[in-house]
């Protein structure tokens, strides 16, 4: 579990494809040892440590995150935000983050809003369960969704100097892709909802329940 409050931003050695499955290799430096085994969400995609020598940490990727993410997309040098996985008593200053992306969206726009910068993004599949002033993770950053247009499949992010400054985020560009996970919580409410719906009022229900003669 995570909270979507970036820790490192590392750079990225390779990917290296075996087959359908691959490595990703990248340098961080974090302040307290790593262990190998432990989660560590990289752009927003819960991986798990399996390889370190000094600051130059592997990590395998099955296909299916490969298919998900937009990690294959991801070209040597690149930037990536680095979160490692909460513990028993950890702030939780984001929102609750799982690490498992639920899919991509595409930089539409990217605007200047006083001091801040403005995100507009396209991600008709997963439109749906956002919502204003909803929480998004963005690459593996929280964020606050600003609007919503579900006809369009679009949705806006503001984000401030800092984050912008100390994240990757500064090196998105229109066009490029990046990696969304939806607000856990919306997620079992909109499933709830779903499994409960009543089915919808008709005359013949109506007349059946003694509405009418």
């Amino acid at each position: 579990m995570f909270t979507g409050l970036i820790q490192q931003v590392g750079r990225l050695e390779q990917v290296a494809f075996q087959g359908e499955a691959g490595r990703l290799t990248l340098t961080a430096s974090f302040n307290t040892p790593l262990q190998l085994g432990e989660s560590i969400a990289i752009n927003g995609t819960c991986l798990t440590l399996v390889e370190q020598q000094n600051t130059r940490l592997g990590f395998d990727v099955l296909r299916e995150t490969f298919d998900k993410t937009a990690l294959r997309d991801l070209t040597p040098g690149a930037p990536l935000n680095l979160e490692r996985a909460l513990r028993m008593g950890d702030p939780l200053g984001g929102h609750l983050v799982s690490g498992h992306i639920d899919g991509t969206g595409t930089v539409r726009s990217i605007e200047n809003v006083g001091r801040d910068k403005a995100l507009t993004v396209s991600a008709p599949e997963l439109i749906a369960e956002m919502v204003p002033k909803g929480s998004i993770a963005l690459d593996g950053i929280s964020l606050t969704i600003v609007e919503v247009r579900p006809t369009q499949g679009l949705f806006s992010v503001h984000i401030i100097p800092h984050t912008w400054n100390e994240t990757a985020l500064s090196s998105l560009a229109v066009g490029a892709r990046v990696n969304l996970e939806t607000d856990m919580l919306g997620k079992y409410v909109r499933a709830a909802l779903g499994a409960n719906t009543p089915a919808p009022i008709t005359w013949e229900r109506l007349q059946a329940a003694g509405f009418l003669a």
